[in-house]
């Protein structure tokens, strides 16, 4: 498939809006919930679950503007980079998390302006393309923090 800039944008820009409501809206206990994981997984917490998604927001625009990975992260696995992720998030505050996550999507507005329109369709792409910026910041939003969430609010009941 072939995209456009102007719908990749459109994507980006409706994801962040979901995640933004869904960040705005979290209270303090609610960043330390467990999300549902499997028992083969590392638990994450919310927290966790974003510092995840913004990571990988900012990875992918390195790779829009043909940047390589940073240092401490080259010649990693994603596991390993999920791994490294996690040890650098968790102990922080959540208002720091809610910073990274205004500054990363502002990260990602530009660069999605500065790259020519050209660059969006010049190869077939899987639907998902840009998968960080839309589909797999959804999937953590949903499956994770929403449903952190939700059973936290059917345990209160």
């Amino acid at each position: 498939m072939r995209h456009t800039k102007q719908s990749v944008v459109a994507r980006t820009r409706r994801e962040f809006t979901e995640l933004d409501r869904v960040v705005r809206r979290l209270r303090r206990a609610d960043w330390t919930r467990l999300v549902p994981r499997p028992e083969t997984r590392a638990p994450w917490t919310v927290k966790d679950a974003l510092a995840h998604i913004l990571y990988w927001k900012e990875h992918t625009c390195r790779v829009f503007r043909g940047e390589k990975r940073v240092p401490e992260m080259r010649g990693l696995g994603i596991e390993q980079i999920n791994r490294k992720i996690y040890s650098r998030w968790r102990r922080r505050q959540p208002a720091a998390l809610v910073a990274w996550h205004r500054r990363a999507h502002t990260d990602v507005m530009k660069t999605l302006a500065k790259t020519p329109a050209e660059w969006f369709s010049r190869k077939n792409r899987s639907h998902e393309w840009p998968l960080d910026f839309d589909g797999h910041s959804a999937a953590h939003r949903i499956k994770d923090i929403e449903a952190a969430l939700q059973e936290a609010r059917d345990d209160s009941r």
